[in-house]
């Protein structure tokens, strides 16, 4: 197994940089297989969120589409794969962001009987939550 770092999937994604890119696809739709995967890390998916809305100023629901990509790609392992997952559904549904969601399903996955928070809002809306 190989890891991918957060810019080879960006340039997979955004396809914005013509050799990058032509070096990316190859990567993730060639190098890698179901039986050697590409390994990617909540730091990666994480960063992916951040620069898919700080930098690119992609939508919510943008974003949830880029990540769903990654998650459907058979070539690719991510880490904590059901927990980014349920991170994506609330951030489509519009529940909270992306990070507090994938938070709140770190914590459950942990065993956590909560994560406490001064956000009234991810209390409120996510699982996993609870007001300090």
């Amino acid at each position: 197994m190989i890891g991918l770092d957060t810019n080879v999937l960006l340039r997979y994604l955004l396809q914005d940089d013509p050799a990058q890119s032509l070096r990316a696809t190859e990567i993730v739709e060639r190098r890698m297989t179901q039986q050697d995967p590409g390994f990617i890390s909540l730091v990666s998916v994480l960063e992916i969120v951040w620069v898919l809305g700080s930098l690119y100023k992609r939508t919510r629901w943008q974003i949830a589409d880029h990540i769903e990509m990654i998650l459907a790609a058979d070539t690719l392992e991510i880490q904590n794969e059901q927990e980014v997952y349920e991170a994506v559904v609330a951030l489509r549904n519009g529940r909270g962001t992306f990070e507090d969601a994938l938070i709140g399903s770190l914590g459950i996955w942990r065993g956590c009987s909560a994560t406490l928070t001064f956000d009234q809002n991810a209390a409120k809306h996510l699982n996993g939550f609870q007001l300090a």
